[in-house]
């Protein structure tokens, strides 16, 4: 049956392809530094601590300050973007990061490295959302397809290698650089995509309003730190009272926020976050969806590093390079996903999903045979697998039709949800995790430990399924792939979720068979 759905693409999306592509290149590089430096940071943790005589506390905010700075100020940037020009909010995030990765650099102490990484943050977030905005609204059909695979394949490469690449830098001690080096290597990709931006990525802004929501601003970020801060700090701290009182305000006031925006809207203003995106249902639920899956990757990749690096005595290079396994299985599902999204609709998420648990599963049926490091490829290619199949699609699924005027702002929730779902699923798996490895660790718990979390993950992925089925089948053209296996594709004049007819070349309808 043919499926109809609304993706948004200006009318200046008749670029030429090199254009278009020279664009998507300069974006990707943003995206792929920022996902970098949420994971390369943990290899290097070791050698910062012994160079700069860092306590344990001052450590773990030089991890966490960067998490809550980004998912504090996601949403804000995503409409930031729509009103004052997303490839302006997008330079200003990039020099920003870039030079903040320099002041990482070059930190004398402790205070100075965690400063550098919440203001590394702070510009990822201003960053991030405007990639997806951008691409959501540049790109229509078969490239959009293809533009959204190649995102989902620079978060990856940047997630499954970030360790890799990370104890290859430090091992290689360029320039006696040692941890340094992981922050440095920000700067000559940063000033480079810097440059090319105003040449090859063109500008886009909502429409409507060009004032900021001061008080939705406010609102939002305090209940996103109420939620993050404690996620990320609790656990360490041995959950003291202030985890339980910060847990406890923050549906507060995130609830005065949802208030707050749906009186917003309804008495003529611009709202933060448009309570209209909410009523359709592929973004409610691709919403929720991107927040479990959230609970997922974050989580596995912090589990299998400790035991790869302290239930095994493995290197951050040596469990880095066993990382490739992980790598080669995404790489191969993500270079066919498009292709298995047109045969499967929105059900290639559950699919991926779906396999991503299996992975899981045959790690823990691994496990319980030998304790042999490389018995664990199998299952890890096909972790990998499933991760690809589900990654590049998300993004595209959620965000597929959300007319231009509010591209950043869904952007911005999405990876809102995403980095929100990061820090709770880490925090739910260190939970079972630590608990099972108990005073005193031996080779032997780890492993017990790393079963019991992956089995948590395994219930994560078929939640994820799950809630695929609640998508409606009438779904996104980006979501379901392109129509060119089929040749059943075709562009209509269509009609917007806010009911415009969108004449004016802001949306378009693409049918494709599910």
């Amino acid at each position: 049956m043919s499926a109809a759905t609304t993706a948004t693409a200006p009318a200046a999306q008749a670029s030429t392809p090199r254009q278009s592509w020279g664009a998507l290149l300069v974006l990707l590089a943003g995206i792929f530094i920022t996902t970098l430096d949420f994971f390369i940071v943990n290899v290097a943790i070791p050698a910062t601590q012994e160079d700069l005589h860092a306590t344990p506390a001052a450590i773990q905010w030089v991890v966490a300050g960067f998490g809550l700075a980004v998912a504090a100020g996601l949403i804000t940037a995503g409409r930031l973007g729509d009103i004052y020009g997303r490839r302006r909010m997008f330079a200003i995030g990039l020099g920003l990061f870039t030079l903040a990765s320099a002041g990482c650099g070059l930190a004398g102490n402790a205070e100075m490295l965690i400063a550098a990484r919440v203001l590394q943050g702070a510009a990822a977030a201003l960053l991030m959302p405007q990639v997806l905005g951008i691409v959501n609204v540049l790109y229509v059909g078969e490239q959009r397809v293809k533009a959204f695979t190649a995102y989902g394949l620079a978060m990856g490469f940047a997630g499954v290698f970030g360790q890799l690449i990370g104890g290859a830098l430090i091992q290689v001690d360029l320039f006696g650089l040692d941890w340094r080096s992981i922050y440095w290597i920000n700067v000559p990709v940063g000033v480079v995509a810097l440059v090319l931006a105003p040449r090859l990525v063109p500008e886009s802004r909502g429409e409507g309003s060009t004032r900021l929501d001061l008080v939705g601003t406010a609102l939002i970020t305090f209940g996103l730190v109420a939620v993050v801060l404690p996620l990320v700090q609790g656990r360490e701290q041995g959950w003291p009272l202030w985890t339980w009182l910060s847990l406890g305000v923050a549906p507060l006031l995130l609830g005065a926020f949802t208030l707050y925006q749906r009186r917003l809207g309804q008495g003529g203003g611009a709202p933060l976050v448009d309570p209209v995106l909410f009523r359709e249902r592929p973004f409610s639920v691709g919403i929720t969806m991107a927040l479990v899956y959230g609970l997922v990757n974050a989580a596995f990749f912090l589990i299998l590093a400790l035991y790869l690096q302290m239930g095994h005595g493995m290197s951050a290079l040596d469990s880095g390079l066993l990382f490739i396994a992980l790598g080669v299985g995404y790489f191969l599902s993500s270079a066919i996903s498009g292709r298995i999204a047109a045969k499967l609709g929105r059900q290639v998420l559950a699919a991926g999903a779906l396999v991503q648990g299996l992975g899981h599963v045959v790690l823990v049926e691994t496990l319980s045979g030998t304790h042999e490091t490389l018995a664990l490829i199998p299952g890890l290619a096909l972790t990998g697998f499933g991760m690809g199949l589900v990654m590049g699609p998300m993004a595209a699924t959620v965000l597929a039709g959300i007319r231009a005027k509010h591209a950043g702002s869904a952007a911005g929730l999405l990876s809102t949800a995403q980095q929100v779902g990061g820090a709770l699923g880490v925090a739910l798996v260190g939970i079972v995790f630590y608990d099972t490895l108990g005073d005193a660790p031996t080779a032997d718990t780890f492993g017990d430990a790393f079963v019991n979390g992956l089995w948590l993950l395994t219930a994560f992925c078929a939640a994820v399924a799950a809630l695929v089925q609640l998508l409606p089948r009438r779904q996104a053209e980006a979501a379901s792939g392109s129509a060119e296996s089929n040749g059943s594709g075709a562009l209509h004049g269509s009609k917007g979720s806010d009911g415009s007819d969108g004449s004016d070349g802001s949306a378009v309808r693409v049918d494709v068979l599910v």
